[in-house]
């Protein structure tokens, strides 16, 4: 039995019962270079199909399930306010997130107006 304890199949063992990596002693153990290196994750982005399009109006909706991002082009941002006109804008792009990945939106877009700010100057 002790030699089986230093065989990879026995040590893997008890990881499948232990609770996931974030919550063990694994991170701790990643403070060298190489092991940081090896449970990165390389992110490539692929542009082919990218489209690019101006929007200056966003409008966002919810339910249970889901989050919804619609942006657009107002065109009569430079008009005089007038109560009895309909203005009417132009929607261009409906993106539909989980609730789990509009909280990554959220959060990646808090730390890029913080960084804007502190570049910048606070918007008003």
């Amino acid at each position: 039995m002790t030699g089986k304890k230093g065989t990879s199949k026995a040590a893997a063992a008890p990881l499948k019962a232990s609770p996931p990596p974030a919550t063990t002693v694994e991170p701790a153990r990643a403070s060298s270079p190489a092991k940081a290196t090896a449970r990165q994750q390389r992110l490539h982005f692929r542009t082919e199909n990218l489209k690019s399009s101006y929007c200056n109006m966003a409008n966002v909706t919810s339910t249970r399930e889901e989050v919804v991002l619609n942006f657009g082009v107002n065109q009569n941002w430079d008009q005089p306010a007038d109560p009895t006109r309909e203005l009417e804008v132009d929607i261009q792009h409906r993106v539909i997130l989980s609730p789990f990945a509009a909280r990554r939106l959220s959060d990646a877009l808090a730390q890029l107006m913080r960084d804007y700010e502190q570049r910048y100057g606070k918007l008003a």
